[in-house]
């Protein structure tokens, strides 16, 4: 039995077009995660930016005695209370809630270290959507800072 031209063709006609659609599918979901990871990826550099400034601030504004107390040794100590307001007041004059909305923040304070922990959670605002991710991510960072005496 011989193939009459173009019989070949005929019936392989159409297989590469279910390839070339899975092919796009992939490449379409392949860029909407790359774009959510970056935005993730930014979002996190700048929490962490605002969490490393607002300890700072909160280690530098929170210390205490060092007017009535003279300056100890080593590191100087802080007041929870103060530190709480500074980090609040920071964050506020930065404009961090207006550039991350649902922006909370924790502040833990060592006394007897002098360090002062500040971790902010914001919720991600994913720019595409990827099939099996969580609607509602939120990315944490993390801050640390002491003020320490040099003599």
């Amino acid at each position: 039995m011989t193939r009459q031209p173009g019989e070949f063709w005929r019936s392989e006609r159409g297989s590469v077009t279910p390839m070339i659609i899975g092919f796009a599918a992939f490449l379409l979901v392949l860029v909407a995660v790359v774009v959510d990871a970056s935005a993730a990826y930014l979002q996190r550099q700048g929490l962490t930016t605002l969490a490393d400034g607002a300890a700072l601030q909160g280690a530098d504004l929170g210390s205490v005695g060092a007017y009535t107390d003279g300056i100890p040794e080593g590191r100087l100590t802080q007041s929870a209370e103060q530190v709480h307001t500074a980090v609040g007041q920071h964050l506020a004059a930065v404009g961090a809630y207006d550039t991350y909305p649902g922006l909370a923040h924790d502040v833990a304070v060592d006394p007897g270290a002098g360090v002062v922990t500040v971790t902010l959670r914001a919720p991600l605002d994913l720019p595409l959507a990827v099939p099996g991710v969580a609607s509602d991510p939120v990315i944490v960072a993390t801050g640390r800072a002491a003020v320490t005496v040099q003599r």
